[in-house]
């Protein structure tokens, strides 16, 4: 069968509990790193529409298609030209695994209605020959970050002009940024020297900025006045940074508007971060950081020296919040008050330093209703019951903490 007459499906992988609290409210395909997220960078070098095969819960918005035949692909592996090719290959009943983890297979219609992430009894493996990029733990989405813009922007701008930049920005090696239709960019100092640099369609950079590449500031994102922006980092749609901001990956919807350090962070959607916040990115002693797992329920190794907050969707800040070095933050958490709180907050947690209760679901979704009309939008009844069931999923960690 070729491949245009297949079924193309992205699962999510037994390591997606290692991406808590991002994959609580998306499946992994849907997570933000580079310009693209992993599940619009396996459209573009397919050119195939994907499905997914995610949580329960959440298959409702991301609902999963059957086929006759069926490709299946582990979102939280990143393509590339030889591993897409490897994968356009294989015949039904085949799959590519590395290390007993399935990368791929092409599954008939039973198969992949009884599939459960594993490989499938009486499959033939083939032992995967392309090298790869698999996003397994949190600290991977800033990490990898680099490699994944520059990715990007190849496929992005391949044979494509770039819009023309007013003559005010001083801009270091022109040649390495690409510029979307009506996005704006005055008295700003873009160098792509050490990284290419992406400005997504209606994108705004404003007087005095000044950024280092690699950088992507997608659609209708903005760079306030005299931010200072270090990459690789990523600003996902719609939201908005100032300050300073090194090495991290805000997914989109977001605001970091005002003054305050971030880096080597990873912020979901719909997160606002209050004026005069910093996050730790390095320990005193200078001793590698630790950072809780929604996997293992105890604080894991990252191996890095520098690593800072991971804020789940929906999550907020107030003024001048101090983070710690390697903080994980649930979704729809409210933190505030002076001192440093826990480097694991529970999600509907609502406190700070001197302690947390619980964030009440109602008061909660009457917050998010609130966020989301600010840009003109309705929290939908699949949105809404998507929430309601990570306030279930997560109460034993607001129990214990």
């Amino acid at each position: 069968m070729s491949g245009n007459q297949r079924n193309f499906v992205l699962f999510d992988d037994l390591h997606r509990d290692h991406l808590l609290p991002f994959a609580f409210i998306r499946p992994v395909a849907e997570i933000r790193m580079g310009i693209l997220t992993l599940g619009e960078k396996w459209g573009k070098w397919t050119g195939q529409q994907f499905s997914h095969f995610t949580q329960d819960y959440l298959q409702e918005k991301f609902p999963l298609i059957s086929g006759i035949e069926n490709i299946v692909i582990n979102s939280a592996v990143t393509p590339n030209p030889a591993l897409v090719e490897e994968i356009i290959n294989l015949n039904c009943g085949e799959v590519l695994v590395r290390d007993n983890l399935m990368i791929a297979g092409c599954l008939d219609r039973p198969s992949l209605d009884s599939f459960n992430r594993q490989i499938p009894e009486g499959y033939t493996i083939k032992q995967i020959q392309s090298d790869f990029v698999h996003i397994s733990k949190l600290w991977h989405i800033f990490n990898f970050n680099g490699l994944e813009l520059q990715s990007d922007f190849e496929i992005i701008t391949a044979g494509r002009n770039t819009q023309p930049v007013s003559s005010t920005n001083h801009l270091i090696n022109p040649g390495n940024i690409f510029v979307e239709e009506g996005a704006k960019m005055e008295y700003a100092t873009i160098n792509a020297s050490t990284g290419p640099i992406y400005i997504g369609k209606n994108a705004e950079i404003m007087e005095g900025a000044l950024i280092r590449g690699p950088l992507a500031l997608c659609e209708g994102g903005k760079i306030k006045m005299g931010a200072k922006v270090y990459g690789p980092t990523t600003i996902g749609p719609y939201s908005k940074v100032g300050g300073e901001v090194t090495n991290s990956v805000i997914m989109g919807f977001s605001n970091k508007v005002h003054d305050g350090y971030m880096g080597n962070s990873v912020v979901g959607e719909w997160c606002n971060i209050g004026a005069g916040t910093n996050t730790s990115n390095l320990k005193n002693n200078y001793t590698l950081v630790k950072v809780w797992s929604y996997a293992s329920g105890r604080e894991e190794d990252t191996g890095l020296q520098f690593c800072g907050l991971f804020m789940g969707d929906y999550s907020r800040c107030g003024i001048n919040t101090m983070f710690n070095t390697g903080t994980v933050v649930g979704v729809s958490a409210n933190i505030f008050g002076p001192g440093f709180p826990g480097s694991f907050i529970p999600s509907f947690s609502w406190g700070g330093a001197g302690g947390f209760e619980t964030y009440r679901l109602g008061k909660a979704l009457e917050t998010i209703q609130t966020v989301l009309a600010h840009r003109h939008l309705d929290i939908t009844e699949i949105d809404r019951n998507i929430i309601n069931c990570v306030y279930a999923l997560t109460g034993r960690y607001r129990i214990s903490v």
